[in-house]
Parts: structure tokens; C-alpha cells; sequence
């Protein structure tokens, strides 16, 4: 059961139904945009924290969540467009975005076309260069296999396999996530549990978006980026020993590698931006490290 104290509602935009969450509250806007896959539901528990000094409101772009899922419109000039009719249609002229993981991209793209209408960028684990992970992909031992595949005819089910396919996930489950799941899955015509996002629409996102080199030397706006080290490891119960190592010589040395270049990138390019960096980190750190990151935007947005 959502609890979350929200209104859901819905916008037309770029001739779509996007749905939102309004935490109501006083002050400039915070927006916050989910990363992949995800709904503004994912921050359900986070962003109400703001609303003593903001109006909070969190996005779920197209094909996400409980906006529509049209076949086209997965390129990067679009969903900016999405969020900049979004704000529109709620009469917000400026805002502070907060973006995790693939939103990077369109906070970037928004941030270089409407410069004047972005008051800060709050980067949550998600200003990385993409076009940087294209080595990740070439070098990593496992990148042809694929977790056993299993049919599921409840939710309970297919929260207990993405648990075990996803330990990074299943260390931080909680009811949040629970109801998280509830807006990015349906049951098909044979009755199994299935995402809601097909295979076509994720293959889009990731073609148009994976190209994309961020416009970071232009952004003038106030900037916190937020990055959660990769240095904690957990693989999935399947995987053999030798996998195992395998896995775990890749992520000590490529991963980190790419990720330290573009942390470094990201501070030549931004050098006005605030760094924080979080040891053990964890992608999902505004629900793993919620504290210290509602302690760090809190600093950044109020001083």
C-alpha cells in the first residue's frame, strides 16, 4: 500500500499521459527524475524530507512506471522535452533537478538548453560519461551470460528472483521496494508477472542515450555529484567459483578504472561542482546511504 504523503496525478505532454508525485510543500522546485526502469515512486521515501524549504515533485519519464509506453520518442532530445512541458504544465520556471543514474542525461541536455531555468543539479551516483562504458562492456568475462530464466505467476515470486539475479537490490529491499515493483510490472495474457517495459523499449533507450557524451562543460548551475564507489562486491548465487573471480578481477580493475576517469572528467569539466565520494557505496544510495546523502544535499541546497 502506497503511503507515501503524495498527490499522483498526470500530465499531458508531447501528446502522452506522464504520471508525477506532488509532495506539495513551499519554496523553489526540486525535481527529481528516477534512473532506469525505475518510477518516481522510488523516491517515495527521500524526497518528502524536502519539503520544509521546497515543492517537491518527481517525474516518471515515458515508458516508466505508470506514464504511457509509446513505441517511439526514446531519444534524448525527446524526454528532455518531456520534462520541459512537465514543468510547464505544473507552472514551474525554475527548478533544482535531482537525478539518479540515466537521468544524468537528461539533466545535462536540459541544463544546456535552458540554462536559465535550472536554479542547481544534484547528481545521485549518475554523472558518469557513457560513452565510456563501452570498454566495460568488451572487457567484462561475463558479458555473453544471462541469469537462469524463470516464469512467475505472483509478485511475491518475482520479487524473490530479482533478489537473487540482484543482490546489490536485495541488500537494500524493503517495503519501499515492494511498492516500488508494484508500478513497473503487469501480468501478461498468460498470467506471468512481466515488466512492463519490453525488451524494445529498453534496447531504444539504450541505443539513443548511449552515445551521448554529457554537455558537463557547460553546465553554470550550482552542482552536487554524488558518487557511490564501486568497491563493494556481491555476485549472484549462481555463478560458479570461476566465474566468481573472474567477475570480481574485472570489477577491481576496468570498473574502477572507468569509474575513477570519469569522476576525474566530471571534475575538470565542472570545476565548481561539490564531490562527494561514498566508499562501499551504493547505486541506490539515497535509500542504502540516505542519511549522509540527505545530509549532503541539505548542506548543498541551504548554504
Amino acid at each position: 500500500m502506497d503511503t507515501s504523503p503524495h498527490k499522483s496525478g498526470f500530465v499531458n505532454v508531447n501528446g502522452l499521459r506522464l504520471h508525477y508525485l506532488d509532495w506539495g510543500g513551499e519554496g523553489p522546485a526540486l525535481v527529481f527524475l528516477a534512473g532506469l526502469g525505475c518510477s518516481a515512486h522510488i523516491f517515495d521515501q527521500f524526497a518528502p524530507r524536502f519539503v520544509d524549504r521546497f515543492r517537491v515533485v518527481a517525474l516518471t519519464r515515458r515508458g516508466h512506471g505508470e506514464s504511457d509506453y509509446p513505441e517511439t520518442g526514446y531519444d534524448l532530445g525527446t524526454l528532455t522535452e518531456d520534462v520541459r512541458q512537465f514543468m510547464d504544465s505544473l507552472g514551474i520556471d525554475k527548478a533544482i533537478f535531482a537525478g539518479h543514474s540515466m537521468a544524468n542525461m537528461e539533466l545535462c541536455h536540459f541544463s544546456a538548453l535552458y540554462p536559465a531555468r535550472v536554479l542547481g543539479l544534484i547528481f545521485l551516483d549518475a554523472a558518469y560519461d557513457r560513452t565510456k562504458f563501452e570498454v566495460l562492456r568488451q572487457k567484462d568475462p561475463l558479458r555473453d551470460f544471462q541469469p537462469p530464466p524463470e516464469d512467475h505467476f505472483t509478485i511475491e515470486d518475482y520479487i524473490a528472483y530479482t533478489k537473487r539475479i540482484r543482490p546489490d537490490l536485495a541488500d537494500i529491499w524493503s517495503k519501499l521496494l515492494d511498492e516500488e515493483t508494484l508500478y513497473t510490472v503487469v501480468t501478461n495474457a498468460d498470467g506471468k508477472i512481466v515488466d512492463k517495459m519490453s525488451d524494445e523499449i529498453g534496447n531504444a533507450l539504450r541505443t539513443n542515450l548511449g552515445p551521448y557524451a554529457p554537455e558537463d562543460s557547460e553546465i553554470r548551475a550550482p552542482v552536487l555529484s554524488i558518487y557511490s564507489i564501486w568497491d563493494d562486491y556481491r555476485f549472484p548465487d549462481y555463478l560458479t567459483e570461476e566465474q566468481r573471480k573472474l567477475s570480481l578481477e574485472f570489477a577491481k580493475t576496468v570498473q574502477l578504472q572507468v569509474q575513477r576517469e570519469c569522476i576525474e572528467q566530471f571534475r575538470r569539466d565542472v570545476p565548481h561542482a561539490r564531490i562527494v565520494e561514498i566508499p562501499k557505496g551504493h547505486h541506490y544510495c539515497f535509500i542504502k546511504q540516505e542519511e549522509l546523502v540527505f545530509d549532503e544535499m541539505r548542506k548543498f541546497l541551504i548554504d
